[in-house]
């Protein structure tokens, strides 16, 4: 079976129709109901000490990772070889991939913020962003909307199906349950600096590929000023705080000539983050809506990717 080939009618699904509302209100999604694990299992270890809350967060990615790897592994040996196991697969995986939400979430950011309402774009850069927006001026709204794209580029579309074209469903499933994971529990506060920080590592590790291979993709995607964006990507990536999420926004700040991250504020707590690409103007509404058509040639180029690996 074409691992390659499934993850391409997975990502065909998703960008034609992404996850039907119909669907969600009859069964859910399936993130959601890893979600959901991860909400009880946390709410019922995540106690003690820091040695046991460490502890106690490591043995709760153990569970949630088996037991989605068993699941996926399960369904996948139920598959048939050829052509039909390929497409069986791809629609299994197809709920994993997020390349169409990701892309009307951001999009709701960038009509307001084009037509100067600022509260808006804070409305709708909420859904995308952990900080704040209250604090956010129009050039901080467009910022986040632009990071939220390129990070989770990598994330959202790049990782799990990079992950799914090596190891199939459970490649693609387990990587799902570990961001899920990173993203309930692997935070720096007070609650979850201990218990979420295997989560964390995990996801970091995971993701150390995919990030880069987002980068060079964005960077490829930007016709005529591809060498701008490369050369920004290995200057200005290992600036940021995350050792991934530098590489698609470094890139992404490139190729739209603009800077990104900066200083900002999480949970109250002020965090001066350098900046990337930082002689560059703010982004405008009008950028992140050219950040969107760079976000779609870089996913294409990356199905072409998925199709050639699928032929060989």
């Amino acid at each position: 079976m074409s691992f390659a080939g499934a993850m391409l009618v997975a990502l065909a699904l998703d960008v034609a129709v992404g996850w039907p509302d119909a669907l969600y209100r009859r069964i859910g999604h399936p993130v959601s109901w890893i979600g959901r694990a991860i909400s009880a299992g946390e709410k019922a270890l995540n106690k003690g000490n820091s040695r046991a809350r460490r502890g106690a967060g490591a043995i709760l990615v153990v569970l949630v990772l088996s037991v989605c790897a068993a699941i996926a592994w399960r369904l996948s040996s139920l598959l048939q070889g050829g052509w039909a196991g390929v497409l069986l697969t791809g629609i299994l995986a197809w709920a994993f991939v997020a390349a169409r939400s990701l892309h009307e979430h951001v999009s709701n950011v960038a009509d307001p913020l084009e037509a100067g309402e600022t509260e808006a774009a804070r409305r709708a850069v909420s859904h995308i962003v952990g900080r704040n927006p209250e604090t956010m001026d129009a050039p901080a709204i467009g910022r986040a909307a632009l990071e939220s794209l390129a990070e989770n580029a990598s994330d959202g579309v790049v990782a799990p199906l990079f992950w799914g074209a090596i190891f199939g469903l459970p490649g693609i499933v387990v990587y799902k349950a570990l961001n899920t994971l990173d993203s309930m529990i692997g935070h720096r506060n007070a609650r979850y600096r201990d218990f979420g920080w295997a989560a964390a590592r995990l996801d970091d590790l995971a993701n150390l590929l995919p990030a880069r291979l987002t980068g060079v993709l964005i960077a490829l995607a930007a016709t005529g000023v591809r060498r701008t964006a490369l050369r920004t990507m290995q200057r200005d990536a290992r600036k940021h705080r995350s050792p991934n999420a530098g590489w698609p926004e470094a890139a992404m700040a490139g190729a739209l000539g603009v800077r990104m991250s900066g200083p900002r504020v999480y949970d109250g707590v002020p965090s001066d983050d350098p900046w990337l690409n930082p002689v560059a103007n703010d982004p405008t509404g009008a950028d992140v809506r050219r950040g969107l058509r760079l976000y779609r040639r870089a996913v294409g180029l990356f199905a072409l990717l998925l199709f050639f690996v699928s032929a060989i």
